[in-house]
């Protein structure tokens, strides 16, 4: 009993210090306790997010909160960890949500997970409604038990690209489930990333590190890139497509690919062959698997990326200094808060689940965690 009141008082100590110097650190610090951790934070508008439960067993909410109105304002308010966020709509899944994507300009949610690789799509709430709701599902030509990734579209007729192989990926339109596009690649690797680059155009990274840029008005591969020169079977990858402000809806220009070993590799989609930078982060160790990976450009700072999934923290980087993958990048700012601010009764330490930079705010990230946690930053 004595050592345990010993620790506690420890960690106690530890969370009083951190928030002392995070005074130092940061202009702003939000947080949230969910319900059910969420690996998904999908923006469905400027000032409002789309998070969902993605535990097994049970039904899964879905929840439309509105950010805090204190991070809204354009000057600074100083730290300030309180629980204000707004509930504007929620409904319930079925199903753990695995992946969400919202149709930009719509009220429509599409999503997957578990057991099997159809889509649902969701309406959120009409007509003073605070109602998330089902309104369809479309199943991929190959069925199968593996949760598909996603790609939303919502030029001309809304789309979603979808799929759990590279072999099996297909262009659905949303209102008619009718397929549009089939790119019929051979591979039968997983697929780990999807983004559309414009209405025509999408690139496509598979967990074995192998990229794809498709053109559907050609009806065909544009490029393909093998990985490199690393052990591609012995890793994980994904992908993170930068767009910047203050034109999100311009065509990007860089991808950045990220390994469960801490390899990172900037290319531009344009000349996937080539590396543009290149790095080695520090992670505690590798991943088994890519389930919490996530690596993200910010759309309002000037060579910023973010990668998380490896552990409790959210490390941000800059990457003019990255020239090659001997010497291990330093980030430029660590968060620690869903380490620092976990419930330590709970024993175990949080991996963050899911990060996404705010669209206009240059240092904002929310980020969410395995303990429910989520939280909105902003670092000095």
């Amino acid at each position: 009993m004595e050592e345990e009141e010993e620790d506690r008082l420890s960690n106690d100590e530890l969370m009083d210090d951190w928030l002392i110097e995070s005074i130092k650190l940061y202009n702003n610090l939000h947080a949230f306790e969910l319900q059910d951790p969420t690996k998904v934070i999908e923006w469905t508008g400027e000032k409002s997010i789309c998070v969902a439960g993605f535990k097994s067993g049970g039904r899964s909410e879905i929840l439309e909160l509105t950010l805090p109105q204190k991070l809204c304002a354009k000057e600074d308010q100083g730290l300030c960890p309180e629980r204000d966020f707004k509930m504007e709509h929620g409904g319930f899944s079925e199903r753990p949500i695995y992946c969400l994507k919202h149709v930009q300009g719509t009220r429509l949610l599409v999503s997957s997970g578990p057991p099997d690789n159809s889509l649902q799509i969701w309406q959120i709430g009409v007509d003073d409604s605070d109602v998330i709701r089902l309104l369809n599902c479309i199943n991929n030509e190959e069925q199968n038990n593996h949760w598909s990734k996603i790609a939303t579209s919502a030029a001309g007729s809304p789309c979603v690209l979808h799929g759990t192989h590279v072999k099996n990926l297909q262009v659905t339109e949303i209102e008619s489930t009718k397929n549009v596009f089939l790119p019929g690649i051979a591979s039968v690797d997983l697929v780990s990333s999807l983004e559309f680059l414009s209405k025509d155009a999408f690139l496509l990274c598979s967990v074995r590190g192998q990229m794809w840029l498709m053109d559907m008005r050609q009806q065909k591969v544009v490029a393909a890139q093998d990985v490199c020169a690393l052990p591609a079977e012995d890793f994980y990858w994904c992908m993170g497509v930068e767009r910047r402000q203050p034109d999100l809806d311009a065509v990007p220009c860089r991808v950045a690919k990220l390994s469960s070993t801490g390899y990172i590799f900037v290319s531009d989609v344009r000349n996937l062959a080539k590396h543009m930078c290149q790095t080695k982060v520090s992670i505690p160790s590798p991943v088994a698997e890519n389930k919490f990976m996530n690596v993200s450009w910010a759309p309002a700072l000037d060579n910023n990326i973010a990668v998380s999934g490896f552990s409790g923290s959210i490390e941000i980087y800059n990457i003019t200094s990255w020239h090659s993958t001997d010497t291990e990048a330093c980030p430029m700012f660590v968060h620690k808060g869903h380490t620092v601010l976990e419930d330590r009764d709970k024993g175990e330490i949080p991996l963050v689940t899911a990060h996404t930079w705010h669209p206009w705010k240059p240092r904002t990230v929310l980020s969410a965690a395995t303990d429910g946690s989520l939280q909105v930053w902003e670092w000095r």
